[in-house]
């Protein structure tokens, strides 16, 4: 993918693991930054580039080591299986020193399955353009939007342009704390006994921290989100009305929830549902659009992915999902998140059994956000255990004072009193939309193509929300 006008000029930043993706015999390592650069330069990127290499440097032949650093490649020691943690420690810094435009370049075959669940969630609040390298292609696709992606050999063979440069670079004992300039002096403390008494008894932590599942729930508005367009969509085949409930408290609950973190824009509601038997007057008069779809197809996925397309680019939006099948748009989801301006609000009527890789600024129960009470009273307790490290989180709710349920109800009657519907009432199964309640209860009830097509549809083998 070319260069954005943005990111052409920007900082590139390169971590490189050199045991996964080691330099291959023969290959002149004094080469290694000019085939970098030139494969930026051929898609746009001139920007200054830093390069980091990982490994066991112990390890390493010192005419390699003296060819990266005189091409301004920076050498770090590390233990084979330390490798990992002070890699992503390093990016991490990375992140929170340098704010974006920015690139940043992985090498490495730990992306998928070690670093992409913490990196993916951080890539959702703060977007950098993102390269990356490997080995072996991986089998399974990373989730990680990225401009470009490399074969790490494929790279070094790159066609390359103009001299080497002749640069200094630092070397680091990640162990020891310990850098300097010298490769002389570098390899001399690397055989040093205080280096390896170090190693032995003050052995590194291995794990990846995973830095965003600390991260809090609902976060107060910044203003940049303040009045953005709110867009949900509700599954009520996972998250009905429950029993009892007025259906016209739904977008004054909501509404009263997103404004208590000071989100103040326009909030537009689709229900997902069999609406052969939901309270259609109710809804449709509060402004919800009702969508009817029968278990198993509710289309979501295809519904979120026209809204992105019509919204325009990089323009600040919410987007909420009510549901406890979030997963199966989660691919749709993230995808959208790294690559616009958009935060998550999720709400679910049970809590999920694990941390999703969606960064969300709000989670709610569905009950509780319906009856309306202030945040203040609601209190979240996950029990996760995210890929990284265990994480406890668990979630109660104290209900509020009926009061103010009381209240909310008088206005939802209010409103509604006309009786006449603001939304469009549409069926997906057969692409039929109308604002009139007894047309849409007719053809839900009698229309023989649309009998058809619930007919086929549950007998379908492969149901699935979609």
């Amino acid at each position: 993918m070319k260069a954005t006008a943005e990111c052409g000029t920007a900082k590139i930043a390169v971590w490189w693991d050199m045991k996964d993706c080691p330099i291959p015999e023969g290959y002149d390592a004094g080469r290694v930054r000019a085939s970098l650069e030139a494969a930026f330069k051929e898609r746009g990127y001139s920007g200054p580039v830093s390069i980091t290499a990982y490994g066991d440097q112990t390890q390493t032949p010192g005419h390699i080591l003296q060819g990266l650093v005189s091409t301004g490649i920076s050498v770090a020691h590390t233990r084979s299986d330390y490798t990992n943690y002070l890699m992503y420690r390093d990016i991490v810094e990375w992140r929170g020193q340098n704010a974006p435009p920015a690139t940043m370049m992985i090498i490495s075959d730990k992306v998928r399955g070690v670093f992409d669940w913490d990196l993916l969630r951080q890539q959702q609040r703060t977007r950098y353009n993102l390269f990356l390298a490997y080995s072996v292609k991986p089998r399974v696709a990373i989730l990680l939007c990225t401009s470009e992606e490399w074969c790490w050999t494929s790279l070094l063979y790159s066609k390359q342009s103009g001299p080497v440069v002749v640069q200094s670079a630092k070397l680091y004992c990640k162990s020891c704390n310990f850098d300097c300039q010298s490769l002389k002096k570098f390899e001399k403390h690397l055989s040093s006994y205080k280096h390896v008494r170090e190693e032995v008894i003050n052995p590194t932590y291995d794990k990846v921290v995973c830095v965003t599942e600390n991260w809090g729930r609902n976060y107060k508005a910044t203003p940049e989100f303040a009045k953005a367009k709110i867009q949900v969509w509700w599954d009520m085949m996972s998250c009905p009305i429950p029993e009892g409930d007025d259906a016209r408290r739904v977008r004054p609950s909501l509404e009263a929830a997103f404004k208590e973190l000071g989100y103040s824009g326009p909030v537009s509601i689709t229900a997902y549902g069999d609406h052969n038997h939901t309270p259609l007057q109710a809804l449709s008069s509060t402004g919800v659009d009702v969508l009817h779809v029968v278990p198993g197809f509710t289309y979501m996925s295809s519904d979120v992915s026209k809204w992105d397309y019509a919204n325009p680019p990089q323009t600040a939006a919410i987007v909420m999902v009510v549901s406890d099948f979030v997963d199966s748009i989660s691919h749709c989801l993230v995808r959208l998140l790294q690559e616009n301006n958009y935060i998550l609000f999720l709400a679910y009527s049970s809590r999920p059994s694990k941390m999703s890789f969606l960064l969300t600024s709000a989670e709610w129960l569905w009950e509780s956000l319906l009856a309306a009470g202030p945040l203040s009273h609601i209190h979240f307790c996950f029990n996760y255990n995210p890929p990284c490290t265990l994480f406890l989180f668990c979630f109660c709710y104290i209900s509020t004072g009926s009061e103010k349920r009381r209240i909310l109800l008088q206005k939802c009657s209010s409103k509604s009193e006309s009786g006449e519907p603001t939304a469009t009432l549409y069926c997906k199964l057969c692409h039929f939309g109308t604002k009139s309640i007894d047309i849409f209860r007719t053809h839900l009830s009698t229309d023989e193509e649309h009998a058809e097509e619930v007919s086929i549809l549950s007998l379908s083998p492969s149901a699935f929300y979609k």
